[in-house]
């Protein structure tokens, strides 16, 4: 083998050689260091139990084994299907971008024309789901409203329904069965998203079209007909298409594992999404935004935050260290909306904050720069949307990238994710 660890248990003095592939070794190779040779080698086994790893977050453990997004956080580049994102942004549409993650492919128009039929069917809401969504008071939070609607549409769904109750897979080794599922899965959360926004807004709710796309309908149902707004989220949404093993795609792909349907998988995900530090980080950035107020208020702000009196949300990445390659597309999408942008007042707050930010030491030394996450949230402020609708609308631009992944997982062994933990015994009273 051409690069390997060689290492040796100084328990035993046995030594091991590990296989590196890539830039990563496998848990099972480390698995054998202690292991008995014979399963009669009790001896063995009680002088050295085999190692397990322990890695709290997940920091630096690889869970999946996929080909459909790959970042690289120290050259800074993002590739869909092994397509720069640069290039998909510049050539292509959101619509096209989903079907290439999804599928593996750059759509035809045939290929679009069956999706969208599909999603067009399973967007048109039965009573029930209305009445849920309806039943709460206009001033609710979207969070459990999203979950109550896709609730009501998983129990109107006979195929998903059926998931918990045959005792073989529904959706393994079955993509033709999971494809229609996956479908419906999107639909049904941006026919609840817009049942949502008409509810808390007192406006009607338009029925989607079966010749349009995810985005367009979604834009119909909620009653917005600015071609400018579709023209930029169709741009924008490229960028949210996927993000490789994020915390809720890991949830989706932890909770399928269990076999499980793609509406509850998904559920799974945007609980996950909510959380303070996943999308939920952009509620406290706006709320943040609120409180300052005016732009002059920017800098005793800034100095609080440095002197560790609160957090900045919204700034930083993990998986980065140069440039977010978002971060300079989503700015060539504020250009073009520059007007808008200068005349929202929060938004005035937030770029003066980025513009201290991008100046001070503090940020810069630490490489402490807005993310694109947050950047893409200015263009929905400034096209009109509410700050309670952003996240659920992000959450939906994301769902088709993580259920990629799910129907990725289809194809793999089936294997129910179960980590492992280190007991430590509690303190003598």
């Amino acid at each position: 083998m051409e690069h390997h660890l060689q290492v040796t248990d100084s328990r035993t003095g046995k030594s091991y050689t590990i296989p590196i592939e890539g830039d990563y070794i496998r848990a099972a190779d480390i698995g054998r260091i202690g292991a008995p040779e014979g399963k009669s080698d009790i001896t063995a086994l009680k002088a050295a139990r085999p190692l397990s790893i322990i890695d709290n977050g997940f920091q630096y453990t690889a869970c999946m084994e996929s080909s459909i997004t790959h970042i690289d956080g120290l050259r800074g580049t993002i590739r869909y299907r092994d397509f720069p994102i640069e290039n998909l942004f510049h050539e292509y549409v959101h619509e096209d971008v989903m079907y290439l993650n999804i599928w593996g492919n750059l759509p035809t128009q045939q290929q679009k024309d069956g999706v969208r039929e599909t999603m067009y069917k399973a967007m048109i809401p039965n009573q029930s789901v209305k009445d849920v969504i309806s039943s709460f008071p206009r001033d609710a939070e979207t969070f459990p409203m999203i979950l109550a609607g896709m609730s009501a549409f998983a129990a109107s769904d006979s195929v998903i329904c059926k998931t918990r109750h045959q005792q073989s897979a529904m959706f393994h080794g079955h993509l033709d069965v999971a494809d229609e599922a996956l479908v419906r899965t999107i639909a049904y959360l941006a026919s609840t998203i817009s049942l949502i926004y008409s509810h808390k807004n007192e406006k009607p709710w338009n029925a989607p079209e079966p010749n349009r796309s995810l985005l367009s309908n979604l834009l119909l149902m909620m009653g917005i007909t600015d071609p400018q707004v579709e023209k930029c989220l169709a741009k924008l949404w490229i960028l949210y298409a996927d993000h490789e093993m994020t915390n809720s795609t890991a949830a989706v792909l932890h909770a399928g594992s269990t076999l499980i349907d793609p509406v509850s998988a998904v559920t799974a995900g945007i609980i996950c999404g909510y959380g303070p530090l996943h999308g939920g980080a952009i509620d406290l950035a706006y709320e943040a935004f609120r409180q300052i107020g005016t732009p002059e208020r920017v800098p005793p702000f800034i100095e609080r935050i440095k002197a560790k009196g609160g957090r900045l949300f919204g700034y930083g990445h993990r998986v980065y260290k140069t440039r977010d390659p978002r971060v300079s597309l989503i700015e060539e999408l504020l250009e073009e909306h520059r007007e808008a942008v200068d005349a929202n007042p929060l938004l005035r707050v937030a770029m003066a904050i980025d513009k201290y930010a991008n100046q001070d030491a503090y940020f810069t030394e630490r490489g402490l720069k807005a993310n694109a996450d947050l950047m893409g949230c200015f263009l929905y402020t400034a096209m009109g949307f509410d700050t309670d609708m952003i996240i659920a609308i992000t959450i939906l631009s994301r769902t088709p990238g993580a259920l990629a992944h799910w129907r990725e997982s289809l194809t793999q062994p089936v294997k129910l994710w179960r980590p492992l933990q280190k007991y430590v015994a509690p303190l003598a009273n």
